[in-house]
Order: C-alpha cells, then sequence, then structure tokens
C-alpha cells in the first residue's frame, strides 16, 4: 500500500481489487501536479477558494486519489470503470471519510452530472471519444464562471484533445509541463467561444459484414470509450468465427462484453441459452444491452447484465461457458494481470466439464497460464496473429 502525501493531507491509496503484488500506484504525477495547483490559489482567472467553489465535479479520477484529497469540498466523482468506484470508496474508507451523500457522490459516465459545476476536474482518458463524450455530456451543466482544469501525462495530452476542450467548451490553453505531467486550462462562456448547440456523435452503429462468423448481420451499438467503436476489431472477428456451436440452452457468460456481440451472438443462435454479459465499463455494458436489444426480439429470454470485477458476482459452479476476449492494458500500462484474473474467475464459476474459451493475441502465451489453472489448454483456431484457446474445468481442483 502506498501513501500520497498532498497539501489537502496523506492518504493510503490502493488500485482495486487490491494486490500486494500490485507495483502500480494508485496516482500519477498529473493527480499531483493538479493537487498542487488547486492549493496554489491561482486559477487562470485569479484565485480559487474551493472551499466556497460551489459544486466541485472530478472526470475520470484513476482509482479516486483526487476524489479522496478533495473529499472535504464534497465533490461528485464521474467514471466509466466500477473498478475506480470500488477503489475510490475504499480509499475513501480508508481515509476515514466515507461515501454518504454528504461527503461525496460516487456517479458514472451513464449518470445525470450534477444540475451546476462550478469546478470541472478532468484527468485525460486514454480514449479521445470517451472524453469526447464525458464533454458534451457535462457541457450543459457549467457556466461563464466554471473553473475547468484538466491534467494527464505529457503523453496523453494531444492537439487533438486541446481541440475537444476548445470546441466544446471554450478556449484553452496548456501548462508548463511538470515531471512529464502538464495542466490543461480552459475557460468556458468566453466572448467568441463556440459551444456546440447539439449533442456529440455517440453512440455509433454498424452491422456486422458477412465475414463476421456467428455475428455475420447483427447490429452493434458501441457508446464512447469501447475499443474499435465503429467497426469489428480483428480478434473479436476471429472469436466469432470459431464460437461453439453446441451450446444447447447453456448458461453463458460474455466475459468483459465490451459491445456486446459476442453474447449476442449467441442468443441469437440458441435462443434458449442463458446468456450474461459483464465488463467493469459501465459504457460497455449500455453499450451490449443496446446491441441486444437491437437484434433479440422482445418475449425471447432475458440476458442479464452485470457491471463489476469479471465475474466475482456470479455463484461459484454456475456457468456451462465463458467467452472471453481479455484487455491487456490498464490505463497505459500493458499488463496481463487482468486476464489472469479473469481466467482464475472463470474457473471458479464454471460448473465440472464448463468451458472457458479465450481469444489472445499468440504472443500473450495465454495457453501456458491456462494450463497451470485448469490443468489442459487446446488450440481451437489458429492465424498469424491470434489463437483462439479452450480450456475445460475438471471435477478435481487443479494443484496451484
Amino acid at each position: 500500500m502506498n501513501r500520497l502525501t498532498t497539501p489537502f493531507g496523506s492518504y493510503e491509496l490502493t488500485r482495486f481489487p487490491e494486490d500486494p503484488r500490485d507495483r502500480l500506484f494508485a496516482w500519477d504525477a498529473a493527480d499531483e501536479y493538479l493537487l498542487r495547483h488547486l492549493d496554489s490559489g491561482t486559477g487562470e482567472r485569479g484565485p480559487v477558494d474551493l472551499a466556497g467553489a460551489g459544486q466541485i465535479t472530478v472526470l475520470g479520477d484513476r482509482w479516486g486519489a483526487l476524489t479522496t484529497a478533495l473529499a472535504a469540498y464534497h465533490p461528485a466523482q464521474i467514471t466509466d470503470s466500477s473498478l475506480t468506484r470500488s477503489a475510490t470508496a475504499a480509499n475513501l474508507d480508508r481515509a476515514g471519510i466515507g461515501t454518504s451523500k454528504s461527503t461525496v457522490s460516487l456517479l458514472t459516465t451513464q449518470d445525470v452530472p450534477p444540475e451546476r459545476i462550478d469546478v470541472l476536474l478532468v484527468r485525460v482518458p486514454k480514449s479521445l471519444a470517451l472524453l469526447e463524450d464525458q464533454l458534451h455530456r457535462v457541457a450543459p451543466h457549467v457556466h461563464a464562471g466554471t473553473v475547468v482544469v484538466g491534467a494527464g501525462m505529457v503523453k496523453e495530452i494531444h492537439t487533438s484533445t486541446l481541440r475537444l476542450f476548445e470546441r466544446i467548451l471554450g478556449p484553452t490553453k496548456t501548462s508548463l509541463a511538470e515531471k512529464k505531467a502538464r495542466l490543461i486550462f480552459c475557460t468556458p462562456g468566453t466572448p467568441g467561444a463556440t459551444r456546440p448547440t447539439t449533442p456529440g456523435p455517440w453512440p455509433l452503429t454498424y452491422t456486422v459484414d458477412e465475414d463476421g462468423g456467428s455475428g455475420a448481420g447483427l447490429t452493434v451499438v458501441n457508446h464512447a470509450g469501447i475499443f474499435c467503436a465503429d467497426r469489428l476489431d480483428i480478434g473479436t472477428r476471429f472469436l466469432l468465427q470459431n464460437l461453439p456451436t453446441n451450446t444447447d440452452g447453456a448458461r453463458v457468460v460474455d466475459l468483459g462484453c465490451g459491445n456486446g456481440v459476442v453474447g449476442t451472438a449467441v442468443q441469437v443462435a440458441d435462443p434458449d441459452a442463458e446468456v450474461v454479459f459483464t465488463d467493469e465499463s459501465y459504457q460497455a455494458v449500455a453499450s451490449a444491452q443496446a446491441t441486444y436489444r437491437a437484434n433479440v426480439r422482445e418475449g425471447r429470454r432475458t440476458a442479464e447484465f452485470l457491471v463489476g470485477d469479471g465475474v466475482s458476482m456470479l455463484p461459484p459452479g454456475s456457468v456451462d461457458l465463458v467467452l472471453n476476449n481479455p484487455p491487456f492494458h490498464s490505463h497505459q500500462a500493458t499488463t496481463d494481470a487482468t486476464a489472469l484474473r479473469m481466467f482464475a474467475q472463470s474457473r471458479k464459476v464454471l460448473r465440472p466439464g464448463g468451458e472457458l474459451w479465450v481469444v489472445a493475441n499468440r504472443h500473450m502465451g495465454y495457453h501456458t497460464h491456462l494450463r497451470r489453472l485448469f490443468g489442459n489448454s487446446e488450440v481451437v483456431a489458429s492465424e498469424p496473429k491470434f489463437v483462439v484457446l479452450r480450456a475445460v474445468k475438471h471435477d478435481r481442483p487443479r494443484a496451484m
């Protein structure tokens, strides 16, 4: 567990799920830079008195570092990540703050923002589309006096990032870099600013082409921030081309469902299947719900949609088949930790004889991890870049 020392206090912060082996911090230099700036008493329009500033809204807080440090000013956090929301709640509890309505409000990217936003703090996300969507969502809630400060690492802030702030909120400029971090200052309501009068372009919709295997002809709906939002990504396409066809009313989980095209393809092919869509992203689960509704007739079996940490919400031994296209990034960090956690969770929820199917980049070497966890791993399909792997849960637990 690591301690963040800020002008507003010192806090023990962790990411979520907590893992003592995790060497990644729950904050970075951009969070520290933003907090130092807020304490400096100088905003772009003069001093900023946080105590009397009104409604403070934190958009895109990674693991709750900003929200925890500013909890005394009753901020609202808006995040797309259920893991971030859990981490924030845990970090607040650890600091003795809690998440009652009188202290901090935890909102999702699918919730309506606070009615009036007086201070808007934006951690620049990896996805430019998500930033665009969220700026459009908060734009009607800011006013001419709103203080807007963004923060990110230098590698995260591009000309296109600044153009979004400029186009959606108002004139924008950046700070000097400190420890490879930079701040963004935006002034809404300045004369000459061109605020948009129409909603953003999201969600996007497309139809899977005839080369999409079991997904061919399906309508796919993507909210902002979903990977490969305007077309079928090649990994998902390869999985759809090699989906199991003998589900026969099985309970199937689309794990890390994204836009839900995989689980929807299963449901369309087998109306008796019990499909569960799960993802840690609120945007993803909203996309999966929209994709499902666009393709499955009313009156057929109702699917289940869950936002959370993998399949940790499901009872052990309750699933017949898990389909998974795991991510290998956590924000800017490349890691296989998320995938390995998904595999371990899948084994717990599978019934004896149940199967985990994984599509992945060949170089990730997941077959080794699956053999260690399940005692077996089979290559179902292979091409130069991707493999589809199958692991079967045996009756007896595998010795670890």
